[in-house]
């Protein structure tokens, strides 16, 4: 399966450092907003329509690949690498729209969290379902 389009965004002059490039605050950022819009893809819901069941990263890679100049176009491209039984492994890529320059990696492991107990949660079969419906191959 090939990644789902996850976010698209403009490197604004406001969003990069004094040598005019994105700042690494940013490409977090970035990574953060697509890594929601992956979860309700694979059939999360907000945490207001579930808050006794949430997310927690516990691991972020980031391997950053060719300098984001202002005014970039910038598309984010995501998938999930492995699922476990509480676990997910995701990678979501930087690219311009086009995908001829790949800008920055992001490998995050994020773990189905309960939120009243304070321990992780199996994954629910309906995540598991968009989970192998948007593994990578």
């Amino acid at each position: 399966m090939p990644m789902i389009e996850t976010h698209r965004a403009v490197a604004f002059p406001w969003l990069c450092d004094q040598m005019g490039h994105l700042t690494t605050f940013r490409y977090v950022e970035m990574f953060d907003v697509a890594s929601y819009h992956l979860m309700h893809a694979l059939g999360d819901r907000p945490a207001g329509q579930n808050a006794e069941l949430g997310w927690a990263d516990v691991n972020h890679t980031i391997d950053y690949k060719a300098e984001v100049a202002i005014g970039a176009l910038l598309l984010i491209r995501s998938g999930v690498v492995r699922t476990g039984r509480n676990s997910i492994v995701t990678r979501h890529v930087m690219t311009d729209p086009d995908a001829t320059i790949e800008h920055a990696i992001l490998t995050a492991t994020t773990v189905r969290f309960d939120l009243v107990a304070r321990k992780s949660a199996p994954l629910p079969e309906a995540i598991l379902a968009g989970c192998e419906a948007l593994t990578i191959a």
